[in-house]
């Protein structure tokens, strides 16, 4: 890892992103997640090419999860040419809740018993297209798994 490069990626809810390289190509811009095999896409913009990239990144990251694939994590990169790309919030808040579960070393059953509820329910929660979290079960699951609840206005 260069001077230029810490770990980052997912975390806490509504905070988790991946930086992405954009280079000028002919015609546009290509962009590129290193982190993250496969994935890319190109704009003809920038503007273009970051939106292309926000949907390339959600994409890649809720095959990746409904698969059970082990997620890498991003690095934070402050090179020329990185921006930050948040993936969508009904992807976003599942990866950052299997997330930080799987750095707690929690199995699915005992955040549930936790939480009071099955595993089946719970599991919902990780889910990408089918998490619809309460703000009072994401608060309980801050809680639990430690994770800051945060928002934030664009």
């Amino acid at each position: 890892m260069s001077r230029k490069e810490k770990r980052g990626g997912v975390g806490e809810i509504g905070q988790s992103g991946y930086y992405a390289r954009i280079t000028k190509q002919r015609g546009g811009y290509l962009v590129e997640f290193p982190d993250l095999r496969g994935c890319l896409t190109e704009g003809k913009t920038i503007r273009e090419a970051l939106d292309h990239g926000r949907e390339a990144l959600s994409g890649w990251l809720f095959v990746a999860i409904s698969k059970g694939d082990e997620i890498p994590p991003g690095r934070i990169r402050r090179a020329r040419g990185y921006h930050l790309i948040v993936p969508d919030v009904d992807v976003a808040i599942p990866l950052a809740i299997l997330s930080a579960r799987k750095r707690r070393g929690l199995t699915q059953a005992q955040v549930a018993d936790t939480l009071g509820m099955s595993q089946q329910a719970y599991r919902k929660f990780e889910m990408p297209g089918k998490s619809n979290p309460t703000l009072r079960s994401l608060r309980r699951l801050s809680e639990v798994l430690g994770l800051e609840l945060s928002l934030r206005a664009a």
